[in-house]
């Protein structure tokens, strides 16, 4: 058995809301194990003997059938959640700045969202520009606090070529999903 978290997108923002114990109930029918749900966001953590692409298939069509709504979720497996944790050049508590890491199940995806930022910095849409790959499924960047929505990468996300295949996490986030594990 291998362990994954899960990442759903845009569940409990805009009209589609999923109790946590809900999404536990519809992960707890699928061939997994040790389910723990974290936050009102949509994080879980698991253990299954099915593989990253085959979950995540499974998981969105199981919240499609019990809650109506086009599902998407991230999969990853637990060692690359702690090496995102662990390479994010950010720190996670700032008062003034928010650290953030958008995932993606689609690493192509994911270098046309790069390459649409590096645009928008260097035509000045996006001053700070600051931006950071972590690997083919992640990018951290941070923004000033208040301001998130606002941000080019919370921007460019929100476009419906990134909707099915990016979900943004806060740092902090991210570290109780990798504690979660334990």
């Amino acid at each position: 058995m291998a362990d994954f978290a899960v990442f759903l997108r845009g569940v409990n923002v805009g009209g589609i809301t999923i109790k946590m114990a809900q999404l536990r109930e519809v992960l707890g029918a699928l061939p997994v194990s040790g389910v723990k749900t974290l936050l009102a966001s949509g994080n879980a953590v698991l253990s299954t003997d099915l593989d990253a692409a085959a979950l995540k298939d499974r998981i969105e069509e199981a919240l499609r059938a019990a809650f109506g709504y086009d599902a998407w979720v991230i999969v990853l497996a637990r060692q690359d959640v702690e090496a995102l944790v662990r390479s994010c050049p950010y720190p996670p508590d700032n008062p003034d700045v928010h650290a953030y890491v958008t995932l993606s199940s689609d690493p192509a995806a994911l270098d046309r969202l790069v390459v649409l930022l590096d645009a928008g910095a260097s035509s000045g849409e996006d001053e700070d520009g600051a931006h950071v790959r972590l690997g083919p499924l992640a990018l951290a960047w941070r923004c000033p606090k208040g301001s998130t929505l606002d941000a080019p990468l919370s921007k460019a996300t929100a476009k419906p070529a990134f909707k099915a295949t990016t979900t943004t996490r806060n740092l902090r986030t991210l570290e109780k999903v990798q504690a979660a594990f334990d």
